[in-house]
């Protein structure tokens, strides 16, 4: 099956940068996807956007170009509830991916148990408005009662104005709960403006609530640097992210966001990401929480073992 892009998508960038930060051992790209390829997988007749191809091979090879040692594949909403693709991915990664998955309601017992076999860890719930429909909140607290008996946790994508409406929502799950993009806050704003500040009272409140520290490029005004070579991007983001690092360091995650889909002005470097990191969690114990202890206690608790003296 043939499929086009949407008018204006901008492809992923083939050419990314060697990272001049050197990831700690073991290094987990918690936030990536893959797209199709439509002609094996075809996208979602109820999407909202067509991408371009962003197959398993092409993931791997970045991981590998830039040093992570594992992946996190969150299903991406043009593929809908058919997790294909995604379990795909996880089928040829030698156990070095695992999974977070789009289901519906009418999901078999059978379905899940397929799916956490296959490396699933956890299912994404979508709030934003401009990417999915709205699902009725007592289908998701359904499946969020299933799948916690599998251990697994929930992800939560929505935007900073609209916590206040979902916070009881959010409240009452009974699972871990990772979001997404810190909840993508307006960093035209104040660190210490009340937006934020719900945000970080939220993350208090909720001892099972994580966040992933991730998608500069997405909130950034500042953008990438102006001129080339020069390595600091995304400066307006980094407040942000390192508050959250600092206040919850053994609760937040890291991930490329790779291919970067419905980006409207630039694609990043995933080289300069990388590089993003060292900004936000600034200590070689800061960063081995978000980058190796986290995600595998997360997503690979039989293999996790805490370095000594951390906090497990």
């Amino acid at each position: 099956m043939e499929f086009t892009k949407t008018p204006g998508w901008l492809d992923w960038y083939a050419g990314p940068s060697k990272p001049r930060f050197q990831l700690p051992a073991g290094a987990v790209d918690a936030h990536c996807h893959v797209f199709g390829p439509g002609e094996q997988f075809p996208f979602a007749p109820e999407r909202k956007y067509t991408p371009c191809d962003a197959s398993k091979d092409q993931l791997f090879a970045l991981r590998d170009h830039l040093g992570f040692a594992r992946n996190v594949v969150v299903q991406a909403t043009c593929h809908g509830a058919d997790n294909s693709a995604m379990v795909d991915a996880l089928a040829h990664s030698n156990g070095k991916a695992r999974g977070i998955a789009t289901v519906r309601r009418g999901v078999t017992d059978n379905e899940l148990q397929q799916l956490h076999e296959a490396g699933v860890r956890g299912v994404r719930f979508n709030f934003v408005k401009r990417l999915v429909d709205f699902t009725p909140k007592d289908e998701l607290m359904e499946i969020a009662g299933r799948i916690a008996r599998l251990g697994w946790h929930v992800v939560i994508y929505f935007e900073a104005q609209d916590l206040p409406e979902l916070w009881d929502f959010f409240s009452e799950l009974p699972t871990d709960v990772v979001i997404d993009h810190m909840g993508r806050p307006d960093v035209t704003q104040s660190v210490d403006g009340p937006e934020f500040a719900l945000l970080l009272k939220f993350m208090r409140e909720h001892p099972n609530v994580w966040s992933k520290v991730t998608c500069p490029e997405r909130l950034s005004t500042s953008g990438p640097p102006a001129l080339q070579g020069e390595r600091d991007a995304y400066v307006d983001v980094v407040p942000f992210a390192r508050r959250i690092v600092e206040e919850f360091p053994d609760r937040v995650l890291w991930g490329t966001d790779w291919p970067h889909p419905n980006l409207k002005n630039h694609m990043p470097d995933d080289g300069l990401l990388v590089d993003f990191i060292p900004h936000i969690a600034t200590t070689p114990e800061l960063q081995r929480k978000l980058l190796v202890d986290n995600p595998m206690r997360l997503y690979w608790p039989e293999e996790h073992i805490a370095a000594p003296g951390a906090k497990s």
